[in-house]
């Protein structure tokens, strides 16, 4: 993997680490929103919306477009999917090793069993 890669999917996954902005993704997941729209369900300024939006397109987890005088928020899944595919990668790695072990174990049970005490 390259560097660069690791690098992209290190701003990924620090921006969601973050719960709010998770809860922002999951908003945009619904369709495009303004920053007021945003911040509406969150106990928390708009000023403080905006720096986790900034996180969030720094990650290119979103894009803003411009419609008119607004500027709304749009979720771009292609960073998401990389995400995904690192985690998939790496459950599977570990999935095998798992299945690895457990063959191991289920040998050296055998072995246990076929020894008289």
């Amino acid at each position: 993997m390259t560097a660069v890669l690791e690098d992209e999917l290190s701003l990924v996954f620090s921006a969601l680490a973050d719960p709010t902005r998770r809860a922002i993704l999951e908003h945009l997941a619904h369709g495009d929103a303004t920053v007021n729209q945003l911040a509406e369900p969150f106990a928390i300024t708009q000023q403080a919306v905006s720096k986790h939006l900034k996180v969030l397109e720094h990650a290119r987890l979103i894009s803003r477009t411009r419609t008119a005088q607004s500027r709304p928020c749009v979720l771009e899944t292609v960073r998401l999917d990389a995400a995904v595919g690192w985690i998939e990668r790496h459950r599977q790695i570990w999935a095998d090793r798992h299945d690895r072990l457990e063959e191991h174990l289920a040998v050296l049970r055998g072995r246990d069993e076929g020894t008289p005490r």
